[in-house]
This record gives structure tokens, C-alpha cells and sequence, in this order.
């Protein structure tokens, strides 16, 4: 009833403002201590939009900004984003949401004053709706009041905190790459007369297809295994069946074909590998939710996909004994994991960390601003019962978390109790779940001494996924968001990945050259330079952070960590 009434909401809401011609937007106002109020006309930045005329109201701004901003404004204002109104809605009418949307209401306000959380979900929804699509344009025509009026004070503070957080990001990753780069400096190793982990492996391997069925907790589990070939050529006995099994924990909105290249690479070097969907939070279960016929993914998918895996395991294991396909292939005393951002923080509890409720309850305060988009997704794990959940899988023995969510759901409490090697992989480019805060600190967490930090310059949090499918394609990521060819990063993981499971998984002390900072500025290319760490203590982090190192220069006016859910100045 509560649904049907919602979409009863919007159709008469949707019938009332598109019968209303006059409805809209006409000014955006801000007013700017000392100076008084401003404001602009939306007809005038609709035609410098449609255009490229600047008016007579517009020549006030346009004459402040370089020819540069110019066109980057003009672009913004031509975008249209290809999304449906039951799309915008469904992910507006989410409490992810609608968290965005009101943190949004906070400096887009209504003419009397008023968050605009409401106007904000409206127009949205209906600009969406019009044959025009959704613009930045249309957006003010479909906004429900006759003047904007923009927080210019609050917006200013935003844009100095999150110009300083960036600033201090790239400041971490280049101290630390700096750092790499000297102890590469100091490796005699010739790598151009090793063998190249890049390139595909000497194995032969077959697809299999599954689709398992845990009926306790009511979700279909679709698998696919690469199974190496026992009679492989050249392949070296020490390889011979059972096989090293590898499980591979896709992101959310996405599936298991997100990281073929990387299952089709292990497998040539004699790993099998099994890569799941998870059906609470897949690519099918997001079209279904954009499409109206789901609800979103719950906080119950924090526990469901680490037990989906434990699962997969167990089935593999019996099936181990009777499928003739598998049988005497699998060896469950060296499994290893990897997962990608959700998928990361996936493999990081299988690993032993637990879910960390006291750290969620300071981090997830609704009246706090945060520039870490992943704590919108963390925070949902508050809505759990706070219990000690047993996630931790004792079969597994090494993983790799490539951009993972941790800092609040698992926190220092947590990922401080994995005591098996860990590979965390960072972009610098993520937005969405950013660098320092989701990969470079909580590596200072770990507490076994085989744990290595891969830092990838200008990567973001899409480069190690496969170019999409039709059957994934869920979510529209901006050009801008995707970052240079991602070619180079597949090389990076595929390698590491190889040399990281050879060293720590099958106890091959010969590829952990391969793990040193000196490869990685051997395969490294611009402009998506690789660097790798295998330390980096609280305290170093801390200094690097503050830019007290000699590596960093020392900003102007050093500040404290921040929270995730903190602004820059406190």
C-alpha cells in the first residue's frame, strides 16, 4: 500500500506541474557576505547552454570566469543523462538516495528558505520524464518554486574542504609513490629475464556453468568455474590436479563477468576459479529495482555475501565427491579470494574482520556532510542487528581487495583481526570509495607482515572492470568517471594477482620478487603508474598526512585526520 501510494504521489504530482506552464525556476539567487545578493535568470543560462550567447544578465558571472570554465559550464548545462523517471525515482526514493538528495537540499533551497529536498526529488523525476531528458537546464525549469536560492556560504565551505581533501590525497599518493620509487631504485633484479606474468599462462582451461540453490536462505547463487586441464603441455607436475581454487566476489550492480580476464589468466596458470553472483545486489537485481520491480538492495547484504561464498565453498566441496567434472580437482586447503569494491570489503570479512558496529555508530551521523561516497552504502549496515555475525571462512588463505569499502563497517577494530596476507589495490582517481580513506589507511590496519599496497595513479573505481555488457550495463558512468584505457590496469592485476597467489597460497618463495616495488616500476605506464608498498605503519600515514615527512611539503596549515563522515576543518 505504501508503494501504491508513493506512485499515486508522483502521477499527481507529475500531472499538476506539467499543467502548470508557468511552474519553474525563472532565478537562481545566492547571497554573498559582505557583497548582498545576487542572482541570474534561468532563461540566460539556457541560452548560453543551447546557444553559447552570454547576455547581458550573464555577462556579470561570464566576465569572472576564464574561457576554460566557460566551456566546461556549457558542456555541464548540454549534458543530458540518459536515465528513465522510474530509474531517478527508485534510486531517489532509496535511503542512499535520499540521503544524497538531502545533503544536496542543503545548499539548494527553496524561495522560502527550506532544505530542497522535495523540489530537488521532483524535478529530477519529471525532467527525467520530459522529451528533453534530464539536464541541468531542465532540472531548474521543473524545479517547484520561481527562485533557487543557492546555500553560497555553505557551498563555499564544501568546495574549500573538498578542494583541501584533494589536495592532501594527492599529496599522500605521491609521497608514497616517491617512497616506492626509491626502494625500487635500490633492486639490481633484471625482470625483461624473468618470465612475463603478464602474458597468459601455460594451462589449457574450460568453462563450467552452475547455478546453485540455498534454500535456507532463499537465493540462487549462478557460478562459473575455470577449470584448469589436467593434461595440460609443458604445465610442470607441481601444478597437476587438485588445483589451488580461487572464488572472485563481484561489486555492486554487476555480475560474474565483470572479471573474465582476470578468472581466464588464473586459470591459465593452473588456478581454478569460481566466480559467483551475488543475487541480493547483482547487476539482474538492479534492473529489476530501476525497473520498479524490486526493492533495493538491504543491509541483510552485508552478511548474505560473505555467507553466499561460504556457501559456494561447501557446495563445491560435496560436489567435489560426486560431480565427475570436478572430482580430485579442487584442493580447499589452498583457497584464495578477490573481490572489488563491495566484493572487496566481501573478501576482507571471509578474512576474519567483523563487522564494526561501535565505529558505524560515530561515522553514520545523518547531520554530518562526508566527501566519502562509500559511507552512503556503509551505513546502511547500521540497520543490522548489532551481534557478532560469523563471516570469517578458515578455508580461506590469502585475498585481494581491490577498492574496497572498510573504513566504517569494518573499521580498525576489524580489519586489525585478518591474520592471513592481504593485497589491497588503490585507485587515485575513486571517488566513490576514496583512496585515503577506503585503501591507504586501513592497510596501516593490517597486522600480518605479508601484506602488500598496490596504488594505481589516475585509476578509478571502474578501471578493473571489464568493459560492460548488455546484461550489466545498469548503471550510466559517466566517460570522465571510467578513466584512461584500462588495458594497463588488467596487465597489473592479472600479474600481481598471479605473483601474489604463488607466493602466499601455494608457498612458491620464487614469484615473491614479483611483489616488490621494483616490478611494479617495470611494468608501471603512463599515465596509470604503478607503484606497490609492503609497509606503512599509523604513524608514517599519519605523518605523510600532515605533510611532515621530507617526502611532502608541508601545507600552510596542517590538519587532523578526519573521520569519513567529518569535514576537512574541524
Amino acid at each position: 500500500m505504501k508503494k501504491f501510494l508513493r506512485y499515486l504521489g508522483l502521477g499527481l504530482l507529475s500531472t499538476f506541474l506539467t499543467a502548470t506552464p508557468g511552474l519553474g525556476a525563472e532565478r537562481i539567487s545566492f547571497y554573498y557576505p559582505p557583497f548582498g545578493e545576487f542572482s541570474l535568470s534561468v532563461d540566460s543560462l539556457e541560452t548560453f547552454a543551447k546557444e553559447g550567447k552570454i547576455d547581458q544578465d550573464f555577462s556579470f558571472y561570464a566576465s569572472r570566469a576564464t574561457p576554460e570554465q566557460l566551456a566546461q559550464l556549457r558542456n555541464l548545462l548540454q549534458q543530458r543523462f540518459n536515465v528513465t523517471p522510474t530509474l531517478v525515482s527508485q534510486v531517489t526514493y532509496s535511503p542512499i538516495g535520499e540521503q544524497l538528495v538531502q545533503q544536496l537540499g542543503k545548499l539548494l533551497l527553496t524561495e522560502s528558505r527550506i532544505n530542497g529536498f522535495y523540489a530537488i526529488r521532483a524535478s529530477l523525476i519529471l525532467s527525467a520524464a520530459d522529451r528533453e531528458g534530464l539536464t541541468v537546464v531542465n532540472l531548474l525549469r521543473k524545479f517547484p518554486s520561481d527562485t533557487i536560492r543557492v546555500n553560497f556560504t555553505e557551498g563555499l565551505r564544501i568546495v574549500d574542504d573538498l578542494s583541501q581533501l584533494i589536495k592532501r590525497k594527492d599529496e599522500v599518493f605521491a609521497s608514497l609513490q616517491k617512497e616506492a620509487i626509491a626502494q625500487a631504485a635500490t633492486s639490481n633484479i633484471d625482470f625483461s629475464q624473468k618470465p612475463d606474468l603478464r602474458s597468459p599462462g601455460k594451462f589449457t582451461w574450460q568453462k563450467k556453468s552452475l547455478e546453485l540453490n540455498d534454500i535456507r536462505r532463499s537465493r540462487r547463487l549462478p557460478v562459473d568455474i575455470y577449470l584448469p586441464s589436467a593434461g595440460s603441455q609443458n604445465a610442470g607436475e607441481l601444478f597437476s590436479p587438485p588445483f589451488p581454487l580461487i572464488v572472485i566476489s563481484h561489486g555492486l550492480a554487476s555480475d560474474r563477468s565483470t572479471f573474465v580476464y582476470l578468472a581466464e589468466h588464473l586459470a591459465s596458470y593452473g588456478f581454478a576459479v569460481a566466480v559467483l553472483e551475488h543475487p541480493g545486489s547483482n547487476a539482474e537485481r538492479f534492473q529489476l529495482y530501476f525497473a520498479g520491480l524490486a526493492g533495493p538492495p538491504d543491509a541483510a547484504e552485508f552478511i548474505n555475501r560473505p555467507l553466499d561464498i561460504k556457501y559456494l565453498l561447501n557446495e563445491l566441496q560435496r560436489l567435489d565427491k560426486s560431480d565427475p567434472t570436478l572430482q580430485g580437482k579442487l584442493n580447499f586447503q589452498q583457497v584464495g579470494a578477490i573481490g572489488q569494491s563491495f566484493g572487496g570489503y566481501t573478501v576482507l570479512t571471509l578474512a576474519g574482520a567483523n563487522i564494526n558496529f561501535e565505529q558505524l555508530r560515530q561515522d553514520c551521523n545523518p547531520d554530518n556532510s562526508s566527501f566519502n561516497l562509500s559511507l552512503f552504502l556503509q551505513c546502511q549496515a547500521n540497520d543490522l542487528p548489532p551481534k557478532n555475525y560469523e563471516l570469517k571462512d578458515d578455508r580461506i588463505k590469502a585475498i585481494i581487495a581491490i577498492n574496497p569499502i572498510d573504513s566504517s563497517v569494518l573499521g580498525q577494530e576489524g580489519i586489525s583481526q585478518i591474520k592471513i596476507p592481504v593485497m589491497l589495490v588503490a585507485g587515485s582517481q575513486d571517488v566513490f570509495a576514496p583512496p585515503v580513506f577506503e585503501q591507504i589507511r586501513p592497510f596501516t590496519w593490517l597486522s600480518d607482515s605479508n601484506k602488500y599496497l598496490a596504488l594505481i595513479e589516475n585509476a578509478t573505481h571502474f578501471s578493473a572492470i571489464a568493459e560492460p555488457t548488455s546484461g550489466n550495463d545498469v548503471l550510466p558512468v559517466p566517460p570522465a568517471l571510467l578513466g584512461p584505457d584500462r588495458a594497463a590496469i588488467y596487465s597489473y592485476l592479472n600479474a600481481l594477482s598471479v605473483a601474489f597467489l604463488e607466493t602466499h597460497l601455494l608457498n612458491r618463495p620464487e614469484y615473491r620478487s614479483y611483489l616488490q616495488p621494483s616490478y611494479a616500476t617495470f611494468i608501471s605506464k603512463e599515465p596509470l603508474n604503478l607503484s606497490i608498498l609492503q609497509s606503512l605503519s599509523v604513524a608514517q600515514f599519519d605523518q605523510v598526512w600532515s605533510g611532515s615527512t621530507p617526502q611532502s611539503s608541508k601545507p600552510s596549515n596542517p590538519q587532523p585526520i578526519p573521520t569519513p563522515y567529518q569535514p576537512l576543518r574541524q
